[in-house]
């Protein structure tokens, strides 16, 4: 069986809803995660990884929107604004990642207005094992790590923009 990504809440390259969108630089959105379903994973899965990515930012580097570690590896989904700070929405053992907001929780997409959409692009990763990271990691940091762990990966883009102002 092959190891799949979804969501109830977006469809691969539609445009995500506007309560998706942060809450912040000149973003006015309800600024939640989306709920995600992954099935398929790889015998040996001992925990996930979800991670969400816009390599469209200008920014030189892509923009970091969600990193989270440590999901227990017999978890199956993320339910509808598990990004809310805190990690209380979170499965017990799984922790949120500081992202380019400079958060550690969900950052809704904030596209500069009158950009092409943006690509946002949610990835699930069977992990071997559980990842030690220290409390401030990077999501760079995290990357590396969830990269070197990584069993088997599955990932769909949604889009988003706002128009010129």
């Amino acid at each position: 069986m092959a190891f799949t990504l979804s969501s109830p809440d977006l469809q691969p390259d539609t445009m995500m809803p506007r309560s998706f969108e942060f809450n912040g630089f000149g973003c006015s959105g309800d600024n939640q995660s989306p709920a995600l379903r992954w099935s398929g994973a790889p015998a040996g899965t001992k925990a996930f990884a979800v991670t969400c990515f816009d390599p469209d930012a200008p920014t030189g580097s892509g923009w970091w929107h969600w990193s989270v570690v440590n999901i227990p590896g017999d978890a199956t989904e993320l339910p509808r604004n598990a990004g809310a700070e805190g990690d209380a929405n979170l499965p017990e053992g799984a922790s949120h990642v500081r992202i380019d907001y400079g958060v550690k929780a969900w950052g809704g997409p904030c596209p500069p207005p009158g950009d092409k959409a943006h690509r946002y692009v949610f990835t699930v990763h069977a992990l071997k094992d559980r990842l030690e990271l220290p409390p401030d990691a990077t999501a760079a940091l995290a990357g590396f790590m969830i990269n070197a762990n990584t069993l088997e990966k599955a990932s769909f883009t949604a889009l988003y923009g706002r128009p010129a102002q």
